[in-house]
Order: C-alpha cells, then sequence, then structure tokens
C-alpha cells in the first residue's frame, strides 16, 4: 500500500474511532437524539430476529462499536475495502438522528446541522472512495476477464494443435498406405 493511501485510510477512519470510542463509553448524551430513530428501525429489527435489541442506548453502543472496530480495520488496511462500506452504513443512520436540519426553526441551528449533514456526505463519499479503492491492484472484474480471455486463447491454441496434429496424422496415413509392403 502506498504512503498516501495508508495517510488517507488513516485520516479517514479517524473520526470514527475516535466518536465511536466516545459514543461506546456515553451512550446516554446521544439517546434523546437517536430515540427517533430507534423508534422506527426497533420494528425493523424485531421482525429480523426477535431476540436483536433496540433498546436506544444499547443501539447506539452497538453502532460506536462497528465504527470503532471498521475504522480500526481501515486505518490499518486490514479488510478495507468491507470496512469502508460498514462505516458508510454506519454514517446514515447517525446522520439522520444527529443532525435534522429539517426539523429546526432556529436558523443558527438549522444552518449548523447543513454543515454537518455536507461534512458526512463528504464522509461518505470518501468511504465509497475508499471501498472501490483495489489499492493499485487490478479488482475482481478486470481479473476475471483476463482469466476468461487467457482461457480462451488457451483452448484456441489447442484445438489449432489437434487441427494440425490430424492433419499430420491424416498425412502420415495417407503415405504409409501408398507404401508398398
Amino acid at each position: 500500500m502506498t504512503p498516501v493511501r495508508s495517510l488517507a485510510r488513516a485520516m479517514l477512519s479517524g473520526i470514527f474511532v475516535v466518536s465511536g470510542y466516545r459514543n461506546f463509553r456515553a451512550p446516554g448524551r446521544l439517546a434523546v437524539a437517536a430515540k427517533p430513530v430507534t423508534d422506527k428501525v426497533a420494528p425493523v429489527l424485531k421482525k429480523a430476529h426477535p431476540s436483536f435489541p433496540t433498546e436506544t442506548e444499547t443501539l447506539i453502543r452497538l453502532n460506536a462499536a462497528v465504527q470503532v472496530s471498521a475504522g480500526l480495520m481501515l486505518a490499518t488496511g486490514r479488510f478495507s475495502r468491507p470496512a469502508a462500506l460498514v462505516l458508510a452504513g454506519t454514517l446514515v443512520p447517525v446522520t439522520i438522528a444527529g443532525h435534522p436540519f429539517w426539523n429546526n426553526d432556529d436558523p443558527i441551528a438549522k444552518n449548523n446541522n447543513q454543515i454537518h449533514v455536507l461534512k458526512n456526505l463528504g464522509l461518505l463519499g470518501g468511504l465509497l472512495l475508499a471501498a472501490a479503492d483495489t489499492g493499485g491492484k487490478p479488482g475482481l472484474r478486470w481479473r476475471t476477464g483476463h482469466r476468461i480471455g487467457h482461457s480462451r486463447r488457451s483452448m484456441q491454441r489447442a484445438v489449432r494443435t489437434a487441427r494440425r496434429e490430424a492433419r499430420i496424422a491424416v498425412r502420415s496415413a495417407s503415405t504409409a498406405r501408398r507404401l508398398p509392403g
């Protein structure tokens, strides 16, 4: 991995590691803001799996733990592409719960929340780029196409060789029939 990639991933993941750690240690400070979102998500979670936790503080801690672990994976370059996708997924409910500018009547608070939403959109864009980054190596699509092309060319060579050997065998048989004896 190049130094620029390593530095960029560490810088991008820093906010998730730090805020995830803080949120894990003190989920109560976010509970009031997160409650409307967790109340909407709780029935879906219960339907998906009945034993899944739906308490607001537990979901905040779960999200925080995911952010810390995925942030560390992204920073260290271990499973960085899936980690970036996971972080992108955790960013959506955090943005909706934490910065609902559409509910603000105060123009200063509304402006502040809009700036935070735009910041999170920028982070989301960076995470999507990190998820698409192959580290300078060819992607799976290219490698698959390259393998298929290589296999096709190998098969064509094998067919040409078999035809040439068949022609030689036919000529040899024809020549052998003409010989006396």
